[in-house]
């Protein structure tokens, strides 16, 4: 029961099992598999000092007065390159600076969904993104997932039933799944956007951290070669390749929902942090982002095997898993009916904490399966974690 002195949609907000969750982490002793945060010691202190005197010294104005709702135009033109880069073709004018993807998904969904419209998730998916849809409160039906991302077949029989306003998804090493969508997939929903005139979100905060040469191809590409990239809206962020406190995100949204999405910006925070903003754009402009993300990505590449290795050989009996070629999460689910919420209190006695895949769920979660991160534990930390699941058994 929620308080009546409350709105309805905030009384209806559960609070997020992982924030919950880091709670224990924090406890003396236990080994962490839970937060998906990057690993603190990978920070170019470096660079990030440097630019921050830059900035003191040459773009104090900047930095410390009111900026545009936009965001800051040299971090738009720098982004707009990123992305370009990225197979994202799009300009500076584009591109909107938001606090972090989490904002970008917030004032998106504020701008696109009215109460009760549909917009479909993939199961599992990530959990914030629940909470900004379930505050919209929009209709949230979800598709299944394989280990080649949503199954988007799935989401054409939706179609013939259902008017569907958008889809929402992390295409690339997704939280929580570490799934890619296949390339094929990938062109088929966009198809199916231009066909039945839905809107895709397309957040990609994972993308740059790839253990393999692959390339991925964004759905914002297939769309500008469909003719719909006014369809897609591509959304991501400095967070899991910079640092996460400096709430840096964007949008690369089309100008039909830009106009609007701008105003919904300024009534919720006029423009994002212009401190962090100006730092950024410094810190983009001396050229030290490619080493950085080479950098994080052998050490969680590394990790991840750590992790995986380590599964397979003491509980791979127990446990179905399929590694992850990239990003910061490995999703594993029990061979055998297991309840992996009940089993976290055993695992906290043993020293050791993950997330209990049911919180990734809209509805009928599954509740056999956990997300495990490797990206703040160290090799020898994640070898023994795993001892302690096993021991936990």
């Amino acid at each position: 029961m929620h308080d009546r002195r409350l709105a309805v949609r905030a009384g209806e907000l559960k609070p997020s099992a992982v924030r919950e969750l880091l709670k224990h982490s924090k406890l003396p002793g236990v080994i962490s598999l839970g937060g998906g945060i990057p690993a603190p010691e990978l920070f170019d202190t470096e660079g990030l000092e440097l630019a921050v005197q830059k900035v003191m010294s040459e773009r104090f104005n900047d930095a410390f007065q009111y900026g545009l709702t936009e965001g800051y135009p040299p971090l738009r033109q720098a982004v707009s390159e990123l992305c370009q880069a990225r197979g994202v073709a799009c300009q500076a004018s584009h591109v909107y600076i938001t606090s972090g993807s989490q904002q970008s998904l917030d004032i998106v969904a504020r701008t696109l969904l009215d109460p009760g419209d549909a917009i479909v998730v993939e199961r599992p998916t990530y959990l914030a993104a629940l909470q900004v849809f379930q505050l919209a409160q929009a209709n949230i039906l979800s598709v299944d997932t394989d280990d080649h991302g949503m199954l988007v077949e799935q989401l054409a029989e939706l179609l013939t039933t259902t008017t569907v306003k958008a889809v929402y998804l992390v295409p690339t090493f997704g939280n929580p799944g570490g799934k890619t969508l296949s390339d094929d997939r990938r062109r088929r929903l966009v198809e199916l956007a231009k066909q039945h005139d839905f809107v895709i979100i397309e957040d990609d905060p994972y993308g740059e951290i790839s253990f393999t040469d692959e390339v991925q191809r964004p759905l914002y590409q297939h769309a500008v070669e469909l003719g719909c990239e006014d369809q897609v809206v591509y959304t991501s962020t400095f967070s899991k390749i910079l640092a996460p406190g400096m709430r840096i995100g964007w949008i690369v949204m089309p100008d039909w929902l830009a106009q609007q999405t701008v105003i919904v910006k300024q009534a919720a925070d006029l423009h994002t942090n212009m401190l962090s903003q100006v730092i950024t754009a410094e810190y983009l402009s001396m050229n030290r982002l490619e080493s950085q993300i080479a950098l994080i990505r052998e050490d969680y590449r590394k990790k991840c095997d750590a992790l995986a290795n380590a599964l397979e050989s003491r509980l791979g009996e127990h446990l179905e898993f399929s590694r992850p070629k990239g990003g910061m999460f490995l999703w594993a689910r029990f061979r055998y009916p297991f309840d992996t919420m009940k089993w976290l209190e055993k695992t906290l006695e043993n020293g050791v904490v993950y997330v209990p895949g049911e919180a990734f769920y809209n509805d009928n979660p599954d509740t056999r399966t956990l997300r495990l991160s490797y990206s703040t534990v160290s090799e020898e930390g994640l070898v023994t974690a795993v001892e302690r699941l096993a021991k936990s058994l």
